[in-house]
């Protein structure tokens, strides 16, 4: 057994970034893990933005990448999703931390995933493949949303089962937080998909928005997107991003931004 291991492992301070610790890591499978890390103070931040993480390098620079805030702008902790990367210069050290080793943080969270890039609707719509998830759990969990929408409806597609992170947690995510546990309990509907193994709900996004498995039964309104009372959110892969907005585009929504709130948003960031 490797003793050194056991201890964490600190890192310099840099006037750049804030230093915070690592307070919990799960493993969901061979590729896919989340981690918590203690929140700065004075870190402020819109629900479902982004903010830069990392670690520093032999040479002592930072090596710093793009991830999505996966916990609500109110929790005491930064949760993050990430895949494991075994040649990735960030991931293959990332996907090892554990409680108490620390990180670099950004000072500066933006993003394009927030409420005041759209405007009011019924219904909002969080569309999301793979770890495009983490925005999305932390907008389904704060109060604004609910007031601002009537239904709000995530949806996450993976290839595998196990790739489901937080599958089993939804329910217990809502119905246990006290700000929007009574809201979400009226207005919130999860909808997990599958594209590789049998799963009650199979498919790419795309065709079960077309073919209206998209919608769950519950849901009130029509069983397709209308630009009229639907917001729409788009995170995930290039493919699904490019495929979903030009289906968007064609049936009369409009991408809206920070500075123009429109009718569905991306983030840009993470689109090649």
């Amino acid at each position: 057994m490797n003793l050194e291991r056991r201890l964490p492992h600190l890192i310099a301070e840099h006037p750049a970034f804030h230093t915070v610790a690592v307070t919990a890591v799960r493993h969901w499978n061979e590729h896919l893990f989340s981690f918590s890390v203690a929140r700065p103070a004075s870190f402020r931040f819109r629900s479902g933005e982004f903010v830069m993480l990392g670690l520093p390098q032999e040479n002592g620079k930072p090596l710093m990448r793009a991830y999505s805030i996966a916990s609500p702008a109110w929790a005491d902790n930064l949760d993050f999703l990430s895949i494991k990367v075994p040649e990735g210069p960030l991931t293959s050290r990332l996907q090892s931390v554990r409680p108490g080793d620390q990180l670099y943080l950004g000072r500066k969270p933006t993003g394009t995933l927030v409420a005041d890039a759209l405007l009011g609707g019924k219904r909002l719509f969080l569309l999301s493949t793979g770890t495009g998830l983490a925005p999305f759990l932390s907008l389904a969990r704060d109060p604004e949303i609910y007031t601002r929408f009537e239904q709000v409806i995530l949806v996450h597609s993976v290839r595998r089962v196990s790739d489901l992170a937080f599958h089993d947690d939804q329910v217990a995510l809502w119905a246990g937080d006290p700000l929007i546990r009574e809201e979400a309990a009226l207005q919130f509907h999860y909808v997990p998909t599958v594209t590789r193994e049998p799963f009650h709900t199979s498919g790419r996004i795309g065709a079960l928005a077309q073919s209206g498995d998209l919608f769950p039964l519950a849901l009130e309104g029509p069983r397709r997107f209308h630009p009229e009372g639907d917001r729409i959110m788009l995170c995930g892969s290039t493919a699904m991003i490019r495929d979903t907005a030009a289906m968007l585009e064609q049936a009369g929504f409009v991408e809206g931004s920070n500075s123009r709130p429109a009718s569905y948003v991306i983030e840009r960031a993470f689109v090649d």
